[in-house]
């Protein structure tokens, strides 16, 4: 039995069982990771919710997760470093790093990516809610030992914000607005706000997510919805927002983002938005020379994000609102999907 490891698959929408699984064996240049810690992502949630996350349908039952700290178990022929026992995070996105994007330093734009837990490979492929996962030497970022297992499976999300801030140039001293108060546009606030940037506020139709927003530093806090939401965004800043975030994945957000960036502004789109086109207003992107940015996962960030939390820069443990154990996978993805509550839930191995 020792090649036979516990895992939670999802076989289709609310349908995600404990079951054992073939163990994987490392292959060349590849390692062997034994889970310590998985955080539940918003993908995650669509997979299970949904049985699907946007264009991404499971060709067949498979393993969910991509955000974690693990350690090296063993490692496959060719693999100097990591070497077994570290403790380390994982870019769970594998880019092939042949091709003109990787080449060219935007690996976030491979099309040959393989990512963790995810259904944009047929079959899909089976990510970390399980005991054991495989995963390229050079996808492992060692964790100093003081950082403990919560906070290295945190890395993966603040990578996300911190990419989405680095896509906006610099933010310090500018205006910034975040749009969306769940785990990544809260991330993204921690980032720019240890990057300088004030005034800062936030943005969600969830007043919990503004109490809380509150608590990680925001100056201000606006309800999308209050009729006098954008007069308080001109009150704040003069003539708009320098920088505004949008990591909701609304819609109707992007389409405000619009109405409180200044002229000359950016807007770094961050929330996914699904596959159908949206109606934007194309003439003000022209005529108020607005900047719309796109930021896909990450670059080459996570060893700048693993030095910002260990030196007290970036501060990630109140956003981890729940630890649950493996066999309790489903009653965690039910506590994640609370947004008046949750911010990151996470499993223990």
């Amino acid at each position: 039995m020792e090649n036979i490891m516990q895992a939670a698959v999802l076989h289709g929408a609310k349908d995600l069982r404990l079951e054992p699984r073939p163990r994987p064996e490392p292959q060349p240049g590849m390692v062997l990771l034994r889970l310590r810690r998985v955080g539940i992502c918003g993908t995650d949630l669509h997979y299970f919710q949904h049985g699907y996350c946007g264009a991404f349908v499971p060709t067949q039952p498979f393993i969910l997760g991509h955000e974690l700290t693990a350690e090296v178990a063993a490692v496959g022929a060719g693999v100097a470093l990591p070497v077994v026992g570290q403790r380390v995070t994982v870019n769970p996105a594998r880019a092939c790093g042949f091709c003109a994007y990787c080449k060219g330093g935007r690996p976030n734009l491979c099309r040959k990516t393989i990512m963790l837990g995810s259904a944009s490979t047929k079959p899909p492929t089976d990510g970390a809610f399980a005991e054991f996962v495989c995963v390229r030497a050079d996808q492992c970022h060692v964790l100093p030992p003081q950082m403990d297992d919560g906070l290295g499976a945190m890395m993966e999300p603040l990578a996300v914000a911190l990419h989405a801030v680095k896509q906006a140039g610099t933010v310090s001293g500018r205006r910034v607005l975040v749009v969306g108060g769940g785990p990544i546009g809260l991330l993204v606030l921690l980032t720019a706000r240890a990057f300088g940037a004030t005034p800062l506020a936030l943005c969600d139709v969830v007043a919990d997510r503004r109490t809380a927003a509150l608590r990680f530093g925001a100056d201000t806090a606006l309800d999308p919805a209050a009729p006098q939401v954008v007069q308080e965004a001109l009150d704040l800043t003069g003539d708009g927002f320098d920088v505004v975030f949008e990591a909701s994945g609304a819609p109707p957000a992007l389409r405000q983002a619009f109405d409180l960036v200044r002229p000359g502004g950016t807007i770094v789109q961050i929330g996914t938005l699904g596959t159908a086109d949206i109606p934007l207003p194309a003439n003000q992107l022209m005529v108020r020379e607005i900047r719309l940015v796109g930021s896909f996962r990450y670059g080459d960030v996570f060893d700048e994000a693993i030095r910002l939390v260990a030196s007290g820069r970036i501060a990630l443990a109140p956003l981890i609102t729940g630890v649950l154990p493996l066999p309790e996978a489903t009653a965690a993805l039910a506590l994640a999907a609370d947004k008046s509550h949750a911010l990151k839930v996470q499993l223990k191995l």
